[in-house]
């Protein structure tokens, strides 16, 4: 009935207040404290129960690699692959103290330049300093020409700092320095603020432009034509677009020289089971360090306009060239250069960055593409796909801007930029002839000249018996032996079974990065193992 209801609580109460009326001493147990809300008291009942359930198997988990994306379990990055995870697992034993015949692993798979000791270009980063900390725009430590481009960045920001978001295309007047440095680079060739996007690094770019070229579905699927070796990026991006792969082969005995019949092999096969309708083109190429000539552009040029194809050059190492002969152009500026009939008709998407070239600035996440030929609705749907990732990092845009607006002839800071510029490219181009000449040298090695990028990429001879020790432990034989090589001597370089070869060939990419006095070592280690690697399977 009514008022029967009462707690544990409220009754222990009343019985201690009664036996205090009669006179008697209080007997009443101690109340246990009140519960923090959110915490659970657990008989010991209860607690031998949960135990139990736990030893049973905890449900079944809703994302396994069953129920996965199935796209993104396709999806392969050979640069970041299990040899890197191996690397960083010989890493740790070092740091344990556990033996082994070198002291070091050498990091020689990824194009990180400052993880390899090279200096950052001074104005770049007094540049961005200035930016994140505006206090020291007041200090005479930085020079005037620095100050004038941080306040011309954080003008353009919000409430003036650069944490602030910006527009999705990018700060407007970084845009702008990049239209402009675009048109001094190609010799006048216009160029518009309003088709240039900033990006987090070229890959960003690179991905959002082929997510907006993929549809279709069966033989209707969009097919993007890729240089085989390519960079895995590429690879990646389609496996988890769901696209289809479509490889052309770079001649590796014209060094890696681009044939437009090796294109038009690829894109005839292609047509029987998709749509063919994108072509990437890297230059200077990654992994192969190729140079394309004039001519070469022109035929690539001609064919996409030809066979209606969207373009993609991927133009990061547009400043890494080292071979006499060789010149960097622009697939922009050749394009204008053969008249108004490709220049207002290929669709065109240039991507750079400020990972590669004398920079080396690949942690800020800077980088833009330059699209042309867009169809004026597409651009709006490509604006709304960028909007979603709200803006590129600030921070790599400031560092973009620089990129593309440095000191000029009579600013103070000329003088300091172009020495340490230059000093980084020459630096470059030693180890470019140097990697060449060693490796040539090496028995069983064969490597083209390193006309640009930083890399090399040597074909390798893996002797028949290393071959069925591969396929027996269920590995790539240039896998195989590049974990050999991790293993005996700590330097850790990339197959080329991760960016494609041709049937029956082996490589590998290795940076060019070291210091000269360490890099020499490295190719020294190189060739030894190579030699005792080939007694032991010959």
């Amino acid at each position: 009935g009514p008022g029967g209801c009462r707690s544990r609580r409220q009754d222990m109460a009343l019985r201690c207040a009664s036996g205090l009326a009669a006179g008697r001493p209080p007997l009443c147990p101690r109340l246990p404290r009140p519960v923090r809300e959110g915490t659970v008291r657990w008989s010991s009942a209860a607690k031998a129960s949960a135990v139990k359930m736990n030893e049973k198997a905890s449900r079944e988990k809703i994302l396994t690699l069953e129920s996965m994306n199935p796209q993104v379990k396709a999806v392969e990055y050979a640069v970041r692959g299990p040899i890197v995870l191996k690397a960083g697992e010989i890493e740790k034993e070092l740091r344990k103290g556990i033996k082994k015949p070198f002291t070091e692993v050498i990091k020689a798979n990824i194009g990180d330049a400052h993880a390899m000791g090279q200096r950052p270009i001074t104005f770049l980063r007094q540049v961005v300093a200035l930016c994140t900390y505006p206090n020291l725009l007041d200090s005479p430590s930085f020079p005037e020409d620095a100050k004038k481009r941080a306040r011309r960045i954080l003008q353009d920001c919000g409430g003036n700092s650069l944490g602030s978001y910006t527009a999705s295309q990018g700060i407007n007047c970084i845009r702008e320095d990049v239209a402009s440095y675009i048109q001094r680079r190609d010799g006048g060739v216009p160029a518009d603020p309003d088709n240039i996007f900033l990006t987090t690094g070229a890959s960003d770019g690179i991905t959002t432009i082929l997510k907006i070229l993929v549809s279709g579905g069966g033989k209707t699927r969009t097919g993007v034509m890729i240089p085989i070796p390519q960079y895995p990026l590429y690879s990646a991006v389609i496996s988890e677009l769901d696209a289809i792969q479509v490889n052309y082969y770079l001649d590796e005995e014209n060094c890696w020289a681009l044939d437009v019949n090796e294109l038009r092999r690829s894109l005839n096969e292609a047509k029987s089971y998709c749509n063919p309708k994108v072509l990437c083109i890297i230059n200077p190429g990654n992994p192969t360090g190729q140079v394309q000539s004039r001519k070469c552009i022109e035929d690539v040029i001609h064919f996409a306009w030809e066979e209606k194809l969207f373009l993609l050059a991927d133009e990061v190492y547009q400043d890494n060239v080292y071979s006499e002969g060789c010149q960097f152009h622009s697939f922009k500026k050749i394009l204008y250069e053969m008249g108004p009939e490709y220049y207002n008709n290929v669709e065109l998407a240039s991507f750079h960055s400020t990972s590669k070239g004398y920079m080396g600035e690949c942690g800020y996440r800077g980088g833009y593409m330059e699209v042309i030929n867009l169809h004026p609705e597409i651009k709006g749907q490509l604006l709304k796909l960028l909007s979603v990732r709200l803006c590129p990092p600030v921070s790599g845009q400031a560092a973009m801007g620089i990129v593309v607006n440095p000191p000029i002839p009579g600013e103070e800071s000329y003088s300091q930029f172009i020495k340490e510029k230059e000093s980084v490219l020459n630096n470059l181009a030693q180890k470019a002839k140097l990697t060449e000449d060693m490796f040539n040298k090496v028995p069983g090695f064969h490597c083209n000249p390193l006309q640009g990028a930083m890399y090399a990429f040597p074909r390798i001879f893996i002797p028949s018996k290393a071959i069925e020790e591969a396929k027996a432990h269920k590995m790539a034989p240039d896998m195989f032996y590049c974990m050999k090589l991790l293993e005996e001597t700590g330097i850790c370089v990339v197959p080329g079974s991760g960016f494609g070869q041709r049937e029956g060939s082996y490589h590998f990419r290795m940076t060019i990065l070291p210091p000269v006095e360490k890099l020499k070592m490295l190719l020294e280690k190189v060739k030894d193992f190579h030699i005792k690697f080939l007694e032991k399977y010959a």
